[in-house]
């Protein structure tokens, strides 16, 4: 089959791999129809290849049609049409019995002191074969894989992988109640359905920024108050001015460590990438060099006693935080990757109508064949030609 694969920083590549085959019980191979890349995909891209090797097949964003299960599959068989969850969950353990399925003490991958493991995402988290591809052998499919309809085009259901099951936690996270102000950092494909799901479930009203006119515009459509970060200089300062002085009573942080505006940061990140691997998985590990101005925006523009949900990725062990600021505010802050499957059946029914609530066929910018994925890449990496969000049809 053609797969994507990391092939060194900056370097990915289509290649003929060998087709996946069942290999547990509990397994299933999938054909990918739709694929998509994710901001996170950019973080191995470019910044954590310490933890890949050249060959390694990267995403985590598919859906597509069941070509075979093993015995112990039931609730799929050949021919149904699944959505993939990013985390691989056994949906039977202590963790997953309580919804913390990003938790699965299944699949933990213990020996890198990590939760769950991922779909494409390196050795911190499995180093499981990703889905940017032809065909995806999918563990634990006994649970994960999410059947849905035929008849509807794939970019409704494609994003319950990540995208829209990520975002309605990081709403849900925010602690939002009718009639709040909501502020979002970042308006990539996260902010924008964190943005669109934080309206959808009652905030009053919705503020977000970023720095690229083609994020600001789509937002826009949606009703969102943008601030854009080329023009404000102060952007909590922004906030409060916005909300009387009190400041946002949710933010979302869906940036990561992808944030501009901290140079010092950048550059130790950009070095930290050319250290030998192991060096390299200390600096990670040890130095915190994350880059933090999303997070620095996210804890100034909350209010006193507001809450924070930080659902953009960071690598860094060690940054500096504002704990005392953090503690006088009485700032609530929750975190962690999207327990998937806890939020399939509340967004499903937003899905199957004409409506389309949550604006989800205004999200996709480009559309590409897999064999043009390194284009993919590029383009997305560089916000080159309005690209928000690529979808890759194998």
């Amino acid at each position: 089959m053609r797969a994507l694969t990391w092939q060194g920083t900056g370097k990915v590549s289509v290649e003929t791999v060998p087709d996946p085959q069942i290999q547990e019980p509990t397994d299933a191979v999938v054909r990918i129809t739709s694929t998509a890349i994710c901001g996170s995909d950019l973080h191995l891209y470019d910044v954590l290849g310490m933890f890949l090797d050249p060959g390694d097949i990267l995403g985590h964003e598919p859906m597509g049609i069941v070509e075979e299960v093993g015995p112990e599959v039931t609730h799929i068989k050949p021919g149904d049409r699944v959505v993939i969850p990013f985390n691989i969950s056994c949906g039977r353990c202590w963790m997953c019995s309580r919804g913390y399925f990003a938790q699965c003490e299944t699949t933990q991958v213990k020996d890198q002191h990590k939760g769950a493991a991922l779909f494409g995402y390196t050795k911190l988290y499995g180093q499981v074969p990703g889905g940017q591809a032809e065909y995806l052998r999918v563990p634990q499919a006994h649970f994960g894989p999410v059947k849905v309809p035929d008849g509807i085009p794939d970019e409704r259901f494609l994003f319950l992988s990540d995208v829209l099951t990520t975002s309605w936690q990081a709403a849900r996270y925010a602690d939002i109640q009718p009639g709040d102000t909501v502020f979002v950092t970042g308006l990539g494909p996260i902010g924008q359905m964190t943005a669109r799901i934080a309206r959808h479930l009652g905030a009053e009203r919705v503020i977000a920024s970023d720095n690229v006119p083609e994020r600001l515009a789509m937002a826009a459509r949606h009703g969102i108050e943008v601030l854009d970060q080329s023009e404000v200089d102060d952007v909590p300062a922004a906030v409060l001015e916005m909300t009387g002085g009190r400041g946002a009573d949710g933010v979302v942080e869906s940036v990561g460590m992808e944030a501009h505006g901290s140079p010092v940061q950048a550059a130790a990140v950009k070095a930290a990438g050319k250290l030998p691997d192991a060096l390299a998985r200390k600096a990670i590990d040890t130095f915190g060099i994350d880059r933090m101005a999303a997070l620095t925006d996210a804890f100034g523009a909350v209010r006193r006693a507001g809450t924070v949900s930080i659902i953009g990725v960071y690598g860094g062990q060690a940054d500096p935080m504002p704990m005392m600021d953090l503690f006088d505010k009485g700032v609530t802050l929750r975190m962690g990757q999207a327990h998937v499957k806890r939020w399939v059946d509340d967004i499903v029914p937003l899905l199957t109508g004409d409506d389309d609530p949550l604006g989800v066929d205004d999200l996709v910018t480009h559309r590409l064949p897999l064999e043009e994925a390194p284009h993919a890449y590029e383009i997305f990496k560089n916000k080159q030609d309005g690209c928000i969000k690529v979808v890759l049809k194998p």
